[in-house]
């Protein structure tokens, strides 16, 4: 029986923490941060959950069930589970994730020195997606060219970067914008959807199997324990450079108060404390995290839809790469004011999804409960998504006075109720429908 050696499981974990490191994780936290002031930590703790805490439980769901998205939704029925799992795909795929990561690694760490035009941009995502794509089209290398040689140095800087932030602060804690005031810890897990890494997770879980199999593991077990133990080791990296980066923002309002995202604020900052050697430092740091954030995506797409269409792995990856280069070509405001909606209207689906694959084990016929909850889910997944996109007036009241609904969590209490009616009835039907209780 083939094993990973420690130094082959701490390579996985460093892949699965350069994956899910990308253009989100690091411009988020930092505006966070300075909007956050003196309920930094609150805030940071909020995000923590959605943007640490949500994805390692998905690794670990999807761990448990083979490292799929198939089995994950297999509760749903099949065109129910393909439907979800399409929709996430795209999303984190060729529509948002992966052009994101090209325009963003391009605005922090070229644009500074070309300008933002559009000639400079289509030249710098056109050599971007000709590595990602090397990188994509051999996926049995990932955990040697990711896991032992790019996050390496990816980590390097940003070691320098964070200890930075730690230690030369560039003033003292500001203070807290309205949207902080009130509710922080809530307004910070809301800000942990932005960065997809939940939704990433439901992709990336068969990108971390299949690099467990390639280094020759073929007992399930193994590959399911290796496959949380990477996901430990990444979420343990995530949490402290998510750290960081609200210290990092929180301390910068001095330099960066008009600052209206985080990849503001992160170059008045490195430029304050490094100068031009700091805004070398962000590029690499920028480019680094979002190529192989990139790289991952493609792989999982690749791996999805080869086996859902009779297309090869290679066709799926180069048709994902070329029309992401497109999209990204559109500019970054544009890719969030759009993905937004998308995102705010996935992720009670996902959250929901895998909580009741955790629990798992509960469930007389998993379908019984997984039907109404994720029904619910899904309707009020559509009710944020339209109100993100700016169509409060389609709403019915009723969705607005929900509690927390103006958080963005009305979802919260129908899908709870909706999942204890759902579990007692599973357990007054008496004879489950697949399984032994």
């Amino acid at each position: 029986m083939t094993r990973l050696k420690s130094l082959d499981l701490l390579a996985l974990g460093f892949m699965t923490f350069a994956l899910f490191l990308g253009a989100g994780n690091i411009i988020f936290p930092p505006s966070a941060g300075m909007a956050a002031g003196e309920n930094v930590w609150s805030a940071a703790f909020g995000f923590l959950i959605t943007g640490v805490g949500l994805p390692l439980l998905t690794v670990v769901a999807l761990a448990r069930v083979g490292g799929g998205m198939d089995e994950l939704t297999a509760p749903l029925g099949r065109k129910a589970g393909t439907l979800l799992a399409v929709a996430v795909y795209l999303a984190i795929g060729p529509l948002f994730a992966t052009p994101r990561t090209a325009v963003v690694s391009f605005e922090m760490g070229i644009a500074p020195f070309t300008g933002n035009d559009g000639t400079p941009l289509l030249i710098y995502t056109l050599a971007y997606f000709a590595a990602v794509l090397f990188l994509a089209l051999n996926p049995g290398r990932l955990v040697d060219s990711v896991g032992k040689f790019i996050t390496p140095v990816l980590l390097a800087s940003l070691l320098v970067l964070g200890g930075a932030a730690l230690s030369v602060p560039a003033g003292e804690i500001g203070q807290s914008s309205e949207a902080y005031q009130a509710m922080p810890f809530v307004k910070g897990f809301l800000e942990g959807y932005l960065t997809m890494d939940t939704l990433g997770a439901l992709v990336f879980g068969i990108v971390i199997a299949t690099a467990i199999r390639d280094r020759g593991v073929e007992d399930r077990g193994l590959v399911t324990r290796y496959s949380v133990i990477a996901g430990v080791i990444a979420a343990t990296g995530l949490s402290l450079v998510y750290l960081a980066l609200f210290y990092l923002g929180a301390t910068s309002q001095g330099i960066a108060g008009d600052a209206q995202n985080g990849v503001q604020v992160l170059t008045s900052y490195v430029q304050h404390t490094f100068g031009l050697y700091g805004s070398l430092l962000l590029a690499v740091v920028i480019t680094l995290a979002c190529l192989t954030t990139a790289v991952g995506l493609l792989t999982a797409c690749g791996e999805y839809f080869s086996k859902l269409l009779p297309l090869s792995y290679r066709s799926v990856v180069l048709i994902c790469g070329l029309f992401s280069l497109g999209v990204a070509n559109q500019g970054l405001t544009q890719l969030i004011s759009f993905s937004i909606p998308v995102l705010v209207g996935l992720y009670p689906l996902a959250i929901v999804l895998v909580g009741l694959s955790l629990l798992g084990s509960l469930w007389c016929s998993p379908s019984r409960v997984f039907v109404p909850v994720m029904s619910v889910a899904l309707l009020f997944g559509l009710v944020d998504g339209i109100n993100a996109a700016g169509f409060k007036d389609w709403v019915p009241g009723f969705f607005g006075h929900l509690p927390m609904a103006e958080q963005g969590l009305g979802w919260l209490l129908p899908v709870a109720l909706t999942l204890l009616v759902a579990a007692v009835f599973d357990r007054l039907r008496g004879e489950p429908q697949v399984q032994a209780c």
